[in-house]
């Protein structure tokens, strides 16, 4: 990937899926089957979120992985050809998200797996990749919208698990391998084990920063390593990277007191409230400001949007972009943020003040917390 240190556009930041910033705004269709949910629904939420993030100058958006409601539910047919049904929709969306030069991306849930030792498995995850796929196409998306995947699981042999996903991407059509990604995770395959499988494919590798440090047993060089990711895309296409910012406080643990254990401490109660350290896979609800101009320092004349996956979400970057522009202004002119947008900045960042929550599910890709793969 050659270097450049001036982008034809400024280097993007985004977040994933749920808005927090606007409590109204819903990412999909939830309802039920009974209720016949669609994609159509859906997209008229998301449009909504398009409106809102081009409000505040939010440029890159991870698509809710349930766009399209039971689109590949192998017992309910009657939502099979809804991508299709929806395609003057998604036509319109694409455009949208054009016209506000919005960068969009899916990343499928943990349990779709091109490495499982099971084919109905592979098969049903190949069908998942290409119903969303052919949203994006439907969509007239660039090629810089991708999906992200991992490697999977590595039940009981990790070479050979490694080699299967191999098998299971030459099984995919050529529209899900056009925009397929792999993603070094934090805790079965690491960033050698997506360049192994990279020289092997062609496939585009998304470098992921915290899960460069949970889990490089190789001992790769950060810089090296992230050059070598981003020098695999394709000629033309703009690579984009994940951050975030590991949990630091004490996780509370509910635990069940034995009779034993109750009668020693002179107690009826049967749980308990306990502290524990906290696991370093886990992401934290905000990125961490000096981490991230450390990393941005270290990766100077390197060219990638950011996929920013602290769990308060768009509320993250809200906060991200002010501290950028106090504390490394260097690094926030890299993403077009420069002193004359300090006061919209601050009106951003004195909003939160009135208090958000932050997202207590796991993310799809919080290896420690979604283990699904095994």
């Amino acid at each position: 990937m050659a270097e450049s240190t001036t982008p034809a556009r400024p280097l993007r930041l985004g977040f994933p899926v749920k808005v927090m910033g606007k409590s109204d705004l819903k990412s999909n269709d939830t309802r039920r089957w009974q209720k016949n949910p669609h994609l159509k629904c859906s997209l008229e939420h998301v449009s909504q979120i398009l409106d809102y993030l081009h409000a505040h100058q939010l440029d890159m958006y991870r698509l809710s992985s349930d766009l399209a409601p039971y689109a590949t539910h192998p017992d309910l047919p009657q939502f099979h050809n809804q991508v299709a049904e929806s395609e003057a929709e998604l036509r319109a969306f694409g455009a949208k998200a054009r016209e506000y030069d919005m960068r969009l991306s899916f990343h499928p849930s943990q349990y779709v797996l091109l490495n499982s030792p099971d084919p109905k498995l592979t098969e049903k995850s190949i069908w998942d990749l290409s119903s969303q796929a052919e949203m994006l196409d439907r969509m007239e998306c660039g090629p810089e919208a991708v999906m992200v995947t991992h490697v999977g699981g590595v039940y009981g042999d990790h070479e050979a698990s490694r080699a299967r996903w191999i098998e299971g991407w030459e099984q995919c059509p050529k529209h899900v391998r056009r925009r397929l990604v792999l993603e070094n995770d934090d805790i079965r395959f690491s960033a050698a084990d997506a360049l192994w499988i990279h020289e092997r494919t062609g496939v585009p590798l998304i470098f992921d920063y915290q899960h460069f440090w949970c889990l490089n047993p190789e001992r790769l060089d950060i810089r090296d390593t992230l050059e070598r990711f981003l020098a695999s895309w394709p000629q033309g296409v703009r690579p984009k990277i994940h951050f975030s910012s590991p949990r630091t406080e004490l996780r509370e643990i509910k635990q069940k007191l034995t009779d034993k254990q109750r009668a020693a401490a002179g107690t009826k109660a049967r749980i308990r409230t306990v502290l524990r350290p906290p696991i370093w896979t886990g992401h934290s609800d905000f990125t961490n400001p000096f981490e991230f101009a450390t990393f941005m320092r270290m990766a100077q004349g390197l060219e990638f949007d950011v996929m920013m996956e602290g769990k308060s979400k768009d509320i993250s970057l809200l906060k991200l972009r002010p501290d950028l522009l106090r504390f490394a202004p260097d690094v926030a002119a890299r993403f077009g943020i420069h002193a004359e947008d300090a006061d919209a900045l601050a009106r951003d960042e004195a909003a939160l003040e009135s208090g958000v929550n932050a997202e207590e599910a796991p993310d799809v890709d919080e290896g420690a917390q979604a283990l699904a793969a095994e």
